[in-house]
């Protein structure tokens, strides 16, 4: 990005302070920025007031990961700001902050082909405000950066006015901009800072002024969290507000929903009974009373065809296996490396996973003079006002939506259906409407996971592997996904290349290896299930392949699978890196037959890691994870506090992959139905953990979802080596011994 007074965009005024912001884009969309309470930005937006507060705008959404305190602790430490008067608000909806880095995490680079200039156009016409692919740190440091540098220098040079000297001689500590002796808090210079002019060139890179990046620095949500405070979706209360109550139809076609409305309107407390294409919803006085209702109302749904199941999704994989597949990548002679016997095969499977987040899906809207008021938990601000004024028949000016904290998304976030559904009742009962899914309908109503088939075939020679073809058949979630997310889209950029299949179906589907000769290939299955984003993506089972049958080829070959593995790294020392110390912070014993012992390793998003996972059997005989081991390399670390815990949150999500979190279908309906059923991890199933983060001085890499991906094949590789063990090739693991 280029940094230059154009850039830099700057306002204030009596009794108004002094608000910076980086402009990402030229100033042919004009920003809508005020100083008004609630305003927000996509970059970093800063606000230095008359009280002393400074106030960081953030456009990304906060579901655990941290991102409110990492983007304000980017803009203090460059300020010079006492972290004590640092404060977060969220940004509002502008074409200025569209997210390229995420559309292009998100989507494996789906869009590499398209022009990049045209490509941020759409970006930017489109306002695709995305919170995913682990992007926010990577996209918004250096305009975060730079608004706190611009803020630095216009108020040291308000100073150095009144003191007669040279700017360049002040310096900003702990809230104050001081000269040898002299010093002045920012709020007395703020208003006088915004009349200043913005040097050219922008002195960046000399390091911050408040010497706050690196440092653990305690979250900024954490106290609201703790004591209750922390206001969620559900604690949303207005006047007039009813609670609505949904169900929806099994998975399939629906003609029509037949129920029993006047059954409905008995219940005390009911206020009406409202039908969608494919839901039926109650309103009442409560939750619970319009649940009630639901059930007085006994919705049944008219379908022209048997419903999904478990069996059906299943034989469409297996038949999309069998079909031709597009090559998604490839390099080398992979016939003549393949060609002949002794070749050396696998197949794995993993099941439809679900999002399970600990906040069933829930919106709020209200009515007003025409227009419509909306709190969502959403990684897409930008998209739930296009789907919402769509739904009420109004134009998206007409629409403001404040961005809510997330209970946990793992990506469902990213789907609007419930801010839909809250506007299309809002708009017909102009009230507002307290909307929340059931954990039974957040369950059976997920952008699920796609489940996966993968035939994995290599050839070895002596003590290296000289051949590799991965066959993988999934459905296309990528092109879907994008349609929902950035309806824009053009559809013929929604893959990588016509003809070379989804290339967010294919993430991590490369191994990083030294492999002479590769190739995947997609084969889309086609599903009548949705399919969206959970944690981790599709190298969730990708990965699990791969570092499955990297473990089972060093075992054929007789090697150490430690050993294995950093031998065919030589382009890739910073994931050898992560293996050599993971192995030594776990003990590593070579992975032998009894060890107990695997590792597995990945990288992506820009970040390494490797993990060591030690296992026993039970008494029982089901096998007990005893200890996970991490070694991450995500470049420069902001906190390494937010760091540890998305890393910890990634192993514990990925050992629910490995014993649970999966949903079978019979009917059409989805099924378990509680959280208490899909077997996920608790604290008694915890392990010790180990991260170690290694010191690093590239650009910060994303960690949101780093560790997910390599837990289940770590495991998976760990237990082979017990004694009578079976190899684990499926996900949930399946025990035929």
């Amino acid at each position: 990005m280029e940094v230059s007074r154009r850039n830099i965009l700057i306002g204030g005024g009596a009794g108004a302070g002094l608000l910076v912001a980086w402009s990402l884009w030229p100033r042919a969309y004009a920003p809508n920025l005020t100083v008004n309470p609630g305003e927000q930005a996509f970059g970093a937006w800063l606000k230095i007031g008359l009280d002393g507060i400074v106030t960081v705008a953030v456009p990304q959404a906060e579901h655990g990961q941290g991102i409110v305190t990492a983007l304000a602790q980017i803009v203090a430490d460059e300020l010079g700001a006492d972290w004590r008067t640092v404060a977060v608000e969220p940004a509002p909806i502008s074409p200025l902050y569209a997210n390229p880095v995420g559309v292009d995490s998100l989507f494996e680079g789906a869009f590499d082909r398209v022009p990049e200039g045209f490509r941020d156009e759409w970006l930017r016409r489109d306002m695709v405000m995305l919170t995913g692919g682990s992007s926010s740190i990577r996209m918004f440091e250096e305009p975060a950066r730079a608004a706190a540098v611009t803020a630095r220098v216009l108020m040291a040079q308000a100073a150095a006015r009144r003191w007669g000297v040279d700017w360049t001689l002040c310096e900003a500590k702990q809230g104050f901009i001081t000269q040898g002796q002299r010093r002045l808090r920012f709020a007395e210079l703020a208003e006088a800072a915004a009349s200043e002019t913005v040097p050219d060139p922008l002195p960046l890179g000399s390091g911050g002024a408040g010497q706050l990046a690196g440092r653990e620095l305690p979250r900024l949500d954490s106290p609201a969290k703790i004591d209750g405070s922390a206001n969620f979706t559900a604690d949303i209360r207005l006047p007039e507000m009813v609670h609505v109550a949904i169900r929806h139809a099994p998975l399939g076609t629906v003609r029509a929903i037949r129920s029993n409305r006047d059954a409905a309107m008995t219940i005390t407390g009911v206020v009406d009974v409202i039908e969608g294409a494919d839901w039926i919803a109650v309103a009442a006085a409560s939750w619970w009373i319009a649940q009630k209702g639901l059930d007085a109302a006994a919705p049944q749904a008219i379908t022209p065809a048997p419903g999904v199941s478990s069996a059906g999704i299943a034989h469409r994989l297996e038949q999309a296996l069998r079909d031709d597949g597009r090559l998604a990548s490839s390099h080398g002679d992979i016939a003549s490396a393949l060609e002949g016997g002794g070749l050396v095969e696998a197949q794995y499977r993993v099941g439809v996973g679900v999002h399970a987040a600990i906040e069933p899906r829930a919106a709020v809207a209200a009515w007003n003079d025409g227009g419509l008021e909306l709190w969502v938990p959403t990684q897409v601000p930008a998209r739930v006002r296009a789907l919402a004024a769509e739904a009420a028949g109004l134009s998206p000016d007409r629409v403001t939506v404040h961005p809510m904290p997330i209970g946990g998304s793992f990506g469902v976030a990213l789907e609007s259906e419930a801010a839909v559904q809250a506007a299309t009742i809002a708009a017909k009962l102009k009230r507002p409407v307290n909307l929340q899914w059931s954990r039974a309908d957040d369950l059976r109503r997920d952008a699920f996971r796609a489940p996966v088939i993968a035939k994995l075939t290599a050839r070895l020679d002596r003590d290296r592997i000289t051949g590799w073809r991965s066959r993988i058949a999934t459905p296309a979630t990528g092109p879907d996904l994008a349609r929902r997310v950035m309806p824009g889209t053009p559809a013929r950029w929604g893959m990588r290349g016509l003809g070379r299949g989804d290339a967010y179906a294919m993430g991590g589907a490369v191994p990083p290896y030294a492999i002479p000769a590769l190739a995947v290939h997609h084969h889309r299955a086609e599903l009548p299930i949705p399919t969206g984003h959970v944690r981790g993506g599709a190298h969730v089972a990708n990965v699990f392949a791969s570092e499955s049958f990297v473990d089972e080829l060093a075992a054929r070959a007789g090697a150490d699978p430690l050993a294995w593995r950093i031998r065919m790294l030589g382009d890739d020392p910073r994931l050898a890196r992560c293996l050599s110390t993971a192995a030594s912070l776990g003990g590593w014993e070579g992975g032998g037959a009894g060890s107990g012992q695997g590792v597995a390793a990945h990288g992506f998003r820009g970040s390494h890691v490797a993990i060591l996972a030690e296992v026993h059997r039970g008494e029982g005989g089901p096998p007990v994870v005893d200890r996970l081991v991490a070694a991450v390399d995500c470049g420069r670390i902001i906190n390494p506090d937010l760091v540890r815990q998305q890393i910890e949150g990634g192993l514990l999500f990925g050992l629910a992959n490995l014993f649970g979190a999966d949903i079978g279908f019979a009917r059409g309906l989805a099924g378990p139905v509680r959280l208490g059923a899909l077997a996920l991890p608790r604290l008694a199933d915890t392990p010790d953990i180990t991260v170690e983060l290694i010191a690093s001085d590239e650009a910060p890499g994303g960690v949101g979802e780093l560790a997910v991906p390599p837990v289940a094949p770590a495991i998976a590789n760990a237990l082979a080596t017990l004694p009578g063990f079976p190899r684990i090739r499926s996900l949930p693991m399946e025990l035929s011994a």
